[in-house]
């Protein structure tokens, strides 16, 4: 794919995300903590590592105003932003005081060295460059969404128009094992700077426990991709080129998938990016050794077994309740348990013995032992029957087998009434006399 075609796709995108803000034109204020480089730092008017800071934010694609002054006596920056597309636009619930996390800092523009990126800084004026730069990362009050944006103040006087923005609605994301996976990333470039004309570059990264792999990088301004994706993760690349969505698509959930996702993307000479955690939880399932306890005379001792298989992660609570004849529940403890067993596919497997004497009062006159099974994923519990000689504690399938095993009796006895034993009315008589 040509560079020329790069950039109508990312015109399209551009217009689409200006459609998209124009039904609303006001944003509020961001609050945003600016934290000082470490030039600043160490000069010799020392202070707070962070200061307050206020981005008035404009959505008309209009270069901003002047920075209006605030009334906040804390506040010791403020910005007027232009924003064509809203990414910066994160709004507080009707009456909340609690605002979205903003943080505010310096950027340095410098050429990417990754072979998928390298090709876009080729003919550009280094002019374009010689300004004030920063970048934002905003996270909303739900947790969920986010922004981060590179901004470029051309005269430093405070007056920033965003020139790349990457959005995402998936900060935190959890999946059931097998479930297909989306990973939000959406990103805008603004069609009035020079660096929107040479064309973009996506890259996914995973990190677990401080280690970390390539996914997908793809290069957009060749359409080509860099070497083979991981297998089953996949972009839509069709509408990488409508409309700016870089969302990685795993197309299979496995614990393996637990981590932390970076989706950056590239403009020559900058870098956006965001962080997602995707987190794969998949409840216990439980079964009970024996399925069926024998009829226990006191003084016996029962031992059950609880197994739980298949889960992830490997956080999980086991524990033991008896549900007596009158209806009240009692704790039976956590019994013996064993270590985590993991398996092939990544989920792990625990269980619990529980030792049954019947001449504990606690268990009563029996009832249902319980096998509880506390997990992120879900609590899950598995029952079996506890009987004991001398109660009349048969269970529903125990009374409906006794019941048939009767009328079965009583229809031979009959039976053999009227066939074997003489007919008549003594015969009858007879018959009603054995039958009573």
């Amino acid at each position: 794919m040509t560079s020329l075609r790069s950039v109508c796709h990312l015109a399209l995108l551009a217009l689409t995300c200006v459609v998209r803000a124009s039904g609303d034109h006001s944003c509020p204020a961001l609050e945003c903590w600016y934290l000082k480089d470490k030039v600043e730092k160490e000069s010799l008017t020392r202070g707070p590592s962070q200061v307050k800071s206020l981005l008035h934010i404009r959505t008309e694609g209009q270069p901003a105003s002047a920075p209006p002054s605030s009334a906040d006596p804390a506040v010791q920056r403020v910005y007027a932003v232009a924003d064509p597309a809203g990414t910066l636009c994160h709004r507080s619930p009707g009456g909340s005081i609690r605002k979205p996390f903003c943080e505010l800092s310096h950027f340095q523009p410098q050429p990417s060295t990754i072979k998928w990126a390298a090709s876009l800084a080729e003919d550009l004026s280094p002019v374009y460059l010689q300004a004030s730069w920063f970048s934002a990362a905003v996270r909303g009050l739900d947790g969920l969404h986010g922004t981060s944006s590179i901004m470029r103040d051309p005269a430093g006087t405070g007056e920033l128009d965003v020139v790349l923005s990457i959005t995402s609605a998936t900060l935190v994301v959890q999946s059931r094992l097998g479930e297909p996976v989306l990973l939000d990333c959406q990103f805008w470039a603004d069609p009035a700077s020079p660096l929107y004309e040479s064309g973009f570059a996506v890259e996914w990264r995973y990190q677990s426990r401080g280690s970390g792999r390539l996914l997908v990088a793809y290069d957009g301004k060749a359409d080509r991709l860099s070497g083979s994706p991981e297998k089953g993760a996949t972009l839509d690349f069709e509408a990488l080129h409508r409309n700016g969505n870089a969302s990685l698509i795993l197309q299979e959930a496995q614990v393996r998938h637990s981590g932390t996702y970076i989706c950056m993307v590239y403009l020559p000479h900058l870098l956006a990016q965001i962080t997602m955690e995707l987190e794969i939880t998949e409840p216990p399932s439980l079964s009970i050794q024996p399925s069926r306890l024998p009829l226990a005379a006191p003084g016996q001792i029962l031992t059950v077994h609880c197994e739980a298989s298949g889960f992830a992660p490997h956080s999980l609570e086991l524990s033991w309740e008896l549900k007596g004849q009158d209806g009240k529940t009692r704790s039976l403890g956590a019994g013996r348990l064993s270590g985590h067993r993991q398996g092939w596919d990544g989920t792990y497997s625990q269980g619990t013995w529980l030792d049954l004497d019947m001449s504990d009062p606690k268990l009563g006159d029996g009832g249902e032992v319980t096998c509880v099974a506390e997990h992120p994923g879900g609590t899950r519990r598995a029952g079996v029957a506890l009987r004991l000689a001398g109660f009349s504690t048969l269970s529903m399938e125990d009374s409906m087998a006794m019941v048939a095993v009767a009328l079965v009796l009583y229809g031979l006895i009959k039976f053999v009434s009227w066939t074997v034993l003489p007919s008549g009315s003594n015969g009858a008589q007879e018959t009603e006399k054995k039958e009573n």
